[in-house]
This record gives structure tokens, C-alpha cells and sequence, in this order.
């Protein structure tokens, strides 16, 4: 059974000259379009910002439907670019086009978000710290464990993925973590990982990690600083709750 109706499963086709635009279309566009240059992405819902990127991909159909559905399916706007390729080929009209550009556009937001923390002061950028890990992380469908590697000056130099797991788990290795924090002469660590069910709480098994990892690293003079948890829309951090 498909996820649509037939009627659903695909836009009505427009009535058109052959290679032009329906003018009803191409005007929707242009205002849109100069919507969001005069107002930002605040001045559009998420289903029109989704039509922006989908004009690209679709340059002679109504795209309303399709973004429509699109949030119908992932919920939101992080949601849908983010979603894995095989969820979006499972929706009817979903193809290597429209992908393309939702990918693109996740792309480049981690690229914008990751250039905003690396190579910065992280107390002075934390805010900037946290709005990148939730752009990379939050809409993950399995864990994934990052480790964040400071300098002397608290200036993050690394951020690497250690480990990527399974809905509810990932695997960790406290001496692996403080082994590369050695090889890039490291003086502390922020671990960050996400969890899929979208409840940032922290399990036992991530408590007892942290704990394993703190006591390896201080061993060898390299402080852990934070431990956070990414959920759905908000994250945890071990610090502020005071579990280091």
C-alpha cells in the first residue's frame, strides 16, 4: 500500500505551453521569492521555505503539495532536510532531484553552523557550540558520539565522530577518546551525543561512560568540561545538572 491516496500521490499536472511556466506559478515564485529577501526566513512558514528549495529541483510545477506532504511526513522544516535518503524515496515524487537539493541545503547549514564554533573560544561561543551540535545532531535517527578536542586556551581544534551506534545505543571507548585528545595535544574534552527517542535525559549507561572517560582523562591532565546530550528541541548538559 503506498503512504498516499492516489489522488495524493503526485501534484495535478498544470495545463501549460510547451517549456513555459503557467503564469499563476512563475508570479507565486517571484513573490516568494521577494518575501523572503525583503523579510528573511521569519517572514515565510516552514511549507514556503520548502517550496524555495523545491523551485530548484521542480523548475515547472506547483511545489505546494509536495512540501506540504513533506512536512506531513518529517514534521518540520530540520526535519525534512535532515530525513534519511531511503525515508524520502519512499514518499511518491520524491526523486533524485528534489534529494539532491534537500541534502544541499543540510550541507550547508552544518558547513555554516561548524565554521561558527571551530577555531573559537568555546565559553565565549558556547551558545554557537550548542545551536551546532543540535544543526548536526538532533534530528539523527541512530546515536552517534561526538568528542570536541580544546587547546590550552579552551579554542576548539577538532571535532571528530568516535562512534555511531543503534537507535538507543552507541558504543564508546574511554581510551580511544583520551588517546586522540594525546595525539592532537589536547588539554580538555566536551562529549556530545544525541539520542534518537528525542528525550535528552541521560541513561545509566551514559552516565557510567562520562564517568570512565572523566577518570581516564584526568589521569592524564586533560579535563572534561561538558557532557551534552542532544534531544529533539532541546539538549542536556551534565555540567549545568551538575553530574561533573
Amino acid at each position: 500500500m503506498s503512504l498516499f491516496d492516489t489522488d495524493e500521490a503526485l501534484p495535478v499536472p498544470v495545463k501549460q505551453e510547451k517549456g513555459r511556466l503557467p503564469s499563476y506559478i512563475k508570479d507565486h515564485r517571484k513573490r516568494l521569492r521577494e518575501r523572503f529577501m525583503t523579510g528573511g526566513a521569519a517572514a515565510l512558514p516552514d511549507y514556503e521555505m520548502l517550496e524555495l528549495v523545491l523551485f530548484r529541483a521542480i523548475p515547472r510545477q506547483d511545489v505546494k503539495p509536495m512540501a506540504r506532504r513533506l512536512l506531513d511526513r518529517f514534521g518540520d522544516f530540520n526535519g525534512v532536510i535532515s530525513a534519511p535518503v531511503s525515508r524520502l524515496q519512499e514518499l511518491h515524487g520524491i526523486g533524485p532531484s528534489v534529494i539532491t537539493e534537500l541534502k544541499i541545503v543540510e550541507a550547508a547549514a552544518h558547513r555554516l553552523a561548524r565554521s561558527r564554533v571551530m577555531q573559537r573560544h568555546v565559553i565565549s561561543s558556547w551558545d554557537s557550540l550548542v545551536d551546532y551540535c543540535h544543526t548536526t545532531m538532533a534530528h539523527r535517527q541512530t546515536e552517534q558520539f561526538r568528542v570536541l578536542y580544546l587547546d590550552t586556551k579552551n579554542v576548539l581544534i577538532a571535532d571528530e565522530e568516535q562512534a555511531q551506534g543503534t537507535v538507543d545505543h552507541v558504543p564508546v571507548y574511554p581510551r580511544e577518546v583520551v588517546k586522540r585528545a594525546l595525539e592532537l595535544n589536547a588539554s580538555a574534552l566536551i562529549l556530545v551525543h544525541n539520542h534518537p527517542s528525542g528525550d535528552p535525559t541521560p541513561s545509566e549507561s551514559d552516565m557510567q561512560m562520562t564517568r570512565q572517560v572523566e577518570q581516564a582523562a584526568t589521569a592524564l591532565g586533560i579535563s572534561l568540561h561538558d557532557h551534552l546530550v542532544v534531544g529533539k528541541s532541546d539538549e542536556l548538559s551534565f555540567r549545568a545538572q551538575g553530574y561533573l
